[in-house]
């Protein structure tokens, strides 16, 4: 089946060189192009893409708010932002409003597209690399004390689960964790969806927000 996509960018010739990488796909179709968040939000609930390719800075309702709105009115439709990365001062804030990552707007064509199905297929698109980075950057933005009590369903996971959620928002990967805790590469990736499904989480993104907004581990360290 074809992966839908629905592309937001200000700037046309952006929006056409997107277009050509992507048609040029077997398995993937754009649906409708947005030069503003407020066109996106319109077309993503008129289409229901399976991904929208997101600007964040635009005129108008910027793609933070527009991601907002998309990803509240219908979960099946993710986003997945675009950023000229400095790091870009918005870049957290679209994770924390459903994002489910992020790419450079220099990627490169092949990665955008192994991106876009990654994305498509439920999974998310940010790094441990880039985790780290961004949630350090950001850490005045991140309330990190008393919040572990309005997150009650973290009771529920086991040690090891709390483990692999903390290692998780430390930007390691699943090598990575598999390595520092003597286990296969196969368990981690099962911690890892129990820990969504207890959490009520939709993907890795997700876990790292949670596990900084409720002080379980701080930017700077791992």
């Amino acid at each position: 089946m074809s992966i839908t996509v629905l592309l937001t960018d200000d700037q046309p010739l952006l929006r056409r060189g997107f277009r050509m990488i992507l048609e040029a796909e077997g398995d993937i179709t754009v649906v409708a192009e947005a030069g503003n968040g407020e066109e996106a939000v319109d077309l993503a609930r008129r289409h229901i893409p399976d991904v929208v390719l997101m600007d964040i800075r635009m005129p108008g309702t910027d793609g933070i708010e527009a991601t907002r709105r998309i990803a509240a009115a219908d979960a099946r439709v993710r986003v997945l932002i675009l950023t000229t990365f400095d790091l870009d001062e918005y870049a957290f804030g679209a994770l924390r409003a459903g994002a489910s990552g992020f790419l450079l707007k220099d990627v490169r064509p092949g990665e955008l597209v192994a991106a876009i199905r990654t994305v498509a297929a439920g999974d998310a698109v940010i790094t441990p690399r880039v985790t780290r980075l961004l949630l350090e950057e950001y850490a005045q933005v991140l309330p990190l004390s008393g919040l572990s009590q309005r997150y009650p369903q973290l009771s529920a996971l086991t040690e090891r689960e709390r483990e692999v959620l903390v290692a998780v928002a430390r930007g390691l990967s699943n090598a990575e964790i598999a390595a520092s805790l003597y286990v296969s590469e196969a368990t981690v990736k099962s911690h890892v969806g129990r820990i969504l499904a207890k959490l009520g989480l939709r993907d890795r993104v997700q876990v790292v927000v949670l596990a900084y907004e409720a002080g379980l581990v701080q930017p700077g360290v791992r």
